[in-house]
């Protein structure tokens, strides 16, 4: 279903994170890429200039907090200070990736949940709502007291894997706290799910211990919602194989993919990399196996039902 708001009510910006997705949700939208630029002063500091009006506007600011994290999150609260200032009518920040969402707790003593941080600080700038995809924790989404529209990249992930005709297929999640999300990518596969028990003795280091579930002679898909430095899942992988795995594929959402990762995924037993444009993939990093899916139909879908005030959560069937 595309619209198209000649009325100009609705305005869809972009900042310097992800300008390739908001153009591709403009076009599902059928709207035009609001005027703006987004640069830099000689010292770093951020200059945003919207070059048309927004008075009265319901503006949806499209930006993922992916690295340069900082950089990304300044961008965008500045952007929402501008709007605020410029009489826009509602400010709606479309976050595909959340970033800082890993520090959602405390885990020792005398540690930030800078994850809450940031909901403050979009919220205290002057932002409506949020629209975000596969938090990676769930809490988050009660961090604000604004409106907040989780969408979610199983479905998107899952219809990908049904085209491909897989057999014997298992799902199985890299640890204990994704068991959620693999069992709704099993209940759309109509397959069972496994288990990967690891222990994780510093941040970016993981072990893997044991397999929960019969992969015997199976092709694994493993699913995470980020994928970042690739310690993770590559040891998964290999662990698939080592304890009878036929072949093993993997997915995830946002595709942080930072430091030896790309080499990692080369280097392991991984058949095929499934991923979303939640976060730009450089040249560098789309590599032979890695493939690459669209979320801007679920997002342009999801800023058309928050603009016409239908339900959102549809889209999560």
């Amino acid at each position: 279903m595309s619209s198209n708001y000649t009325d100009g009510s609705l305005k869809v910006l972009s900042l310097n994170s992800n300008p390739k997705l908001a153009q591709e949700i403009a076009d599902h939208i059928g709207v035009s890429l609001g005027k703006c630029t987004v640069s830099k002063f000689s010292d770093g500091e951020v200059q945003i200039n919207i070059e048309e009006s927004v008075r009265g506007c319901d503006v949806y600011v499209i930006q993922s907090t992916c690295a340069p994290v900082n950089q990304h999150l300044m961008e965008l609260l500045i952007m929402i200070d501008a709007l605020k200032r410029a009489s826009a009518k509602s400010i709606n920040i479309v976050m595909p990736y959340y970033g800082y969402a890993r520090q959602d707790r405390k885990a020792r003593a005398r540690e930030p949940i800078a994850a809450k941080l940031v909901a403050n600080l979009i919220e205290t700038a002057g932002a409506d709502r949020v629209i975000s995809l596969d938090l990676h924790a769930p809490q988050i989404q009660g961090f604000f007291d604004i409106p907040i529209d989780h969408l979610q990249g199983v479905p998107i992930l899952s219809n990908y894997f049904e085209s491909k005709g897989l057999e014997d297929v298992i799902v199985v999640s890299p640890d204990h706290g994704g068991v959620t999300r693999a069992r709704r990518m099993a209940d759309r596969l109509k397959a069972p799910i496994g288990i990967i028990d690891k222990r994780r003795p510093r941040p970016n280091v993981a072990e893997v211990m044991n397999i929960i579930g019969n992969i015997e002679g199976k092709t694994a898909i493993l699913i995470d919602d980020i994928i970042d430095t690739a310690g993770t899942i590559t040891l998964a992988s290999n662990a698939l194989i080592e304890h009878g795995a036929k072949e093993v594929y993997a997915c995830c959402t946002h595709p942080v993919l930072s430091g030896p990762a790309i080499e990692r995924i080369q280097n392991s037993q991984i058949k095929e990399l499934v991923v979303t444009n939640s976060i730009p993939l450089p040249p560098e990093k789309e590599i032979e196996n890695i493939t690459k899916l669209s979320v801007a139909p679920l997002i342009g879908e999801a800023i058309i039902r928050v603009h016409e005030l239908q339900s959102v959560s549809i889209l999560f069937d």
